[in-house]
């Protein structure tokens, strides 16, 4: 740990002051909105949030309505806080993506003991977890979401993704795809992989876009 990023929302300044302080004294970097739209705005300029601790009571827009917008974008984990403690909003909360549930009033001490237990489970998670925007991999689970809907893929559609989602905008041949995808031993021609970027392209939706045809080459993905 040492240069994670939490982003506090609440519309409390004696309560986000206070998160700060005891994140601040962790090492943690923080970044702080009053308001829901005010939390959008700096979700979408600071690309490196680690974890954000979302109110629910706040004007503008609710903690509900800020983590719904969110999760069309990132699967960045979110402990919600609330002045409530009834099951129905803590199901609800689970049903839109919460990764933790904290009930004010709140330890402090406790509140940054279930962030860096976040932090420590997502940094020996990082290497199994591909993201772009909008669009997320996991190659424990092999499972893909565009846009917050889980996508089916056959498993070459499945590698190829993972081949482009690891190597962000560089340029790939079809010969090293069909090395890296389909091994050494395949004697397939480049009608295999254009075939295939079409189909996982059209089961991306909107994200195909991302997979950009390099003329005379092969393929690139850019986010």
């Amino acid at each position: 740990m040492g240069k994670e990023k939490v982003m506090i929302v609440d519309d409390e300044e004696r309560i986000r002051s206070l998160m700060r302080d005891f994140l601040v004294r962790e090492g943690i970097q923080t970044v702080e909105a009053s308001d829901g739209e005010e939390a959008l705005t700096l979700f979408f300029e600071h690309k490196d949030l680690d974890v954000i601790i979302l109110d629910v009571m706040m004007p503008k827009l609710n903690g509900w309505q800020v983590l719904e917008e969110i999760r069309r974008y990132s699967q960045v984990p979110v402990i919600m806080l609330t002045a409530l403690s009834e099951e129905q909003d803590e199901l609800k909360g689970f049903r839109l993506g919460v990764d933790e549930y904290v009930t004010k009033p709140f330890s402090p001490r406790v509140l940054v003991a279930r962030v860096k237990s976040i932090l420590k489970k997502k940094e020996e998670t990082a290497a199994d977890i591909l993201e772009a925007p909008g669009l997320t991999l996991n190659k424990i689970s092999r499972e893909v979401y565009a846009d917050g809907i889980k996508v089916e893929l056959s498993l070459k559609e499945f590698e190829l993704l993972t081949y482009f989602m690891e190597n962000p905008g560089t340029a790939l041949s079809r010969e090293a795809i069909l090395n890296h995808v389909w091994n050494y031993n395949y004697y397939g021609d480049a009608r295999t992989i254009d075939t295939h970027v079409k189909t996982l392209r059209s089961k991306i939706g909107a994200k195909g876009e991302c997979i950009k045809t390099v003329w005379g080459v092969g393929y690139k993905f850019e986010a």
